[in-house]
């Protein structure tokens, strides 16, 4: 999938991606269940991304490799970063015309509430299996 656009809620952020993967992916984490009150789905979009109105985009350090950026105005959830590659994973759902999306993985699949589940069958990675890999990306 190629060039696509995409604003926050208010518009005072827009985003342009040149390749987005349509294997996407689902984090279990306690963060991002609290940073969007669910799991976060999110598709891969490589570091060609182009973001203007980058003076509303707020950034927090989530972790020692990588950030979340959100909409300093409306409160968007835009991207999560990572510091090493500079590589954004992006929520699905800013990107509503995306064809031929797959759920491919889901991370902290150990920590998983049990108050949901999904059917689709994917690769999945524990905390220390997730642990592990950043390891040996810092």
């Amino acid at each position: 999938m190629s060039n696509s656009t995409t604003n926050c809620l208010c518009g005072a952020v827009k985003i342009t991606v040149e390749n987005i993967n349509p294997k996407f992916t689902v984090c279990h984490c306690q963060m991002c269940r609290t940073w969007g009150g669910a799991p976060f789905f999110a598709v891969k979009c490589g570091s060609k991304v182009t973001i203007e109105g980058d003076d509303k985009v707020n950034l927090f350090k989530s972790s020692s490799w990588a950030s979340r950026g959100f909409c300093s105005e409306c409160g968007t959830h835009l991207f999560y970063k990572l510091n090493a590659t500079g590589e954004y994973n992006m929520p699905v759902g800013l990107f509503p015309d995306l064809k031929g999306l797959v759920m491919d993985m889901q991370y902290f699949s150990d920590i998983r509430p049990s108050y949901y589940c999904f059917s689709n069958e994917t690769k999945e990675m524990t905390t220390d299996e997730i642990m592990a890999y950043f390891a040996t990306q810092m």
